[in-house]
């Protein structure tokens, strides 16, 4: 048959001529500086230990810690989430990988057949001499089709669906890091809340103990009336900030819970006890900004999403050109019996080239190019100001980490000097020299730093976590080389390329 002499020509042409229209994807051109504004105040921190920055909420050294953050990996809903989606991304990129190869299948079938002689051709057959109303057809085919990548738009599939798989590799390690850190920022804002009650229940036993003294004097005739108002107004307005102080406990103690993927109360009472807040471990090997490319998995996304949006628009190319598909059936049919199914005088064969082209759809490709293009340009600036944003990120963390902790220097500073105050005044109430506002108003400032002192102990710890979460801790680059060969992230791209 001439048809079947153009196949093995139309294999080579599929094989030999395949090319991936439409721009080549590049590296990325990121600005940004070579060094951190904040390296040289976050080196020369004094810290007690060191993390390792693949795990750096060991580095805390508080064991509870690091327990709830492993359970949160474990048993998170957002990374069960982002592992689903792995999953479907997964079965596109199979799903394009067979688009590129051919596809068969094999159909088989037993008919029997018993004529109704009422019918018209019934009757003309029953006419027939030796005429049979019992007939069999048996029929066997294998059918393969194959669609010519000729001009590369099932490649730029490909591509496309291979970036996506990769950009969700880091999606679910980006997910995966985002929880870690919010459940030990959670943590510590719960061992915050819980120091500063203390402090409050502290300071609130103290001026109880002030009331007791002073109802003493006055029921001696040695103090007024106004001063025993006055240090019960006192006690009333410390007991107020209690409330306040549990409210955000219960809040902060259930977004843990379900940070744990239970319910809120689980794990309530393993946190009832008292302990203090996690100090901030070293952080070491920050590596520059530019590292950030490779380290953060937000980054690798948005560089994954671009490498998508850049073949999208080979994609839409390819639609220029033409669609060629070969189509082939082998296979018998018989009429007999199933001995004969296959004899040379039942086999049957077909091929076809098939060929689509859009050939007057011209406007619409052009359109649909455009706005791959638009797709792609959008991406290109979203990456470029992810980078920025990271960048930001770590300065604002360095920033607030350093600040915090010579805050609360200088507050544990504060703090001692009021407490010795504080005593002074006592003392001096109780010789007489001074009244009772004086004892008040060093009780309201010891309150005041005391809390202020616990305030930045939590938050100097948090920002703590936000670095180590800005700095793309908590994994290793290699989880993603395992499964799927993530390109360099090294970036240099002309933005006007296509």
């Amino acid at each position: 048959m001439p048809t079947f002499r153009f196949i093995p020509l139309l294999l080579s042409a599929g094989i030999l001529s395949s090319c991936a229209v439409g721009p080549e994807y590049k590296n990325v051109d990121a600005a940004l500086p070579d060094h951190y504004l904040g390296q040289v105040a976050l080196d020369n921190r004094q810290a007690t230990t060191n993390a390792d920055f693949a795990k750096w909420w060991e580095g805390f050294a508080d064991p509870q810690l690091t327990k709830f953050v492993a359970l949160a990996l474990e048993q998170n809903l957002d990374i069960a989430q982002a592992q689903a989606r792995i999953k479907q991304a997964k079965s596109g990129l199979s799903a394009a990988h067979a688009a590129l190869v051919p596809s068969g299948n094999i159909s088989a079938q037993a008919i029997r057949n018993h004529q109704s002689l009422e019918s018209p051709l019934g009757q003309l057959l029953n006419a027939v001499p030796n005429y049979d109303r019992d007939a069999n057809l048996y029929e066997a085919n294998f059918n393969a089709s194959w669609e010519l990548d000729i001009f590369g738009g099932l490649k730029r599939e490909q591509d496309a669906a291979l970036a996506e798989y990769q950009a969700a590799k880091a999606g679910a390690i980006a997910t995966r890091l985002a929880v870690a850190a919010q459940t030990a920022d959670t943590y510590i804002t719960i061992r915050g809340l819980q120091s500063r009650l203390e402090i409050t229940k502290k300071q609130l036993e103290t001026q109880q103990q002030l009331v007791t003294k002073v109802n003493m004097l006055y029921s001696r005739g040695l103090a007024p009336k106004l001063q025993v108002q006055q240090a019960e107004a006192a006690v009333a307005q410390v007991e107020a900030t209690i409330p306040v102080l549990e409210a955000g406990l219960d809040v902060a103690m259930n977004a843990l819970d379900v940070m744990l993927g239970a319910a809120p109360g689980k794990y309530r009472a393993e946190l009832s006890t008292f302990k203090p807040i996690p100090v901030a471990p070293q952080i070491a090997s920050v590596g520059s900004p530019a590292d950030l490319l490779q380290r953060r998995p937000d980054l690798i996304v948005a560089e994954r999403k671009l490498a998508v949006a850049n073949a999208k628009i080979g994609q839409a190319i390819s639609e220029y050109y033409p669609k060629v598909a070969l189509s082939l059936l082998i296979g018998s049919a018989t009429a007999i019996s199933g001995g004969n199914l296959f004899s040379s005088a039942a086999n049957q064969a077909s091929g076809v080239v098939g060929l689509r082209w859009r050939l007057f759809d011209f406007g619409r490709i052009d359109a649909q190019i455009d706005n791959a293009k638009a797709q792609e340009a959008e991406s290109l600036s979203a990456y470029r100001q992810s980078t920025l944003r990271a960048a930001e990120d770590v300065e604002n963390a360095i920033s607030a980490l350093v600040k915090r902790e010579q805050q609360t220097v200088y507050l544990a500073r504060g703090e001692q000097s009021m407490s010795q105050a504080r005593e002074s005044s006592f003392i001096a109430y109780q010789r007489g020299v001074v009244s009772l506002i004086e004892v008040l108003h060093a009780d309201e400032n010891l309150l005041k730093i005391s809390d202020a002192k616990a305030q930045a102990q939590t938050e100097s710890s948090r920002s703590a976590v936000a670095a180590f979460k800005a700095l793309g801790g908590g994994w290793q680059p290699s989880e993603l080389s395992k499964s799927a060969s993530v390109s360099p992230l090294k970036v240099d791209k002309n933005e006007n390329q296509n």
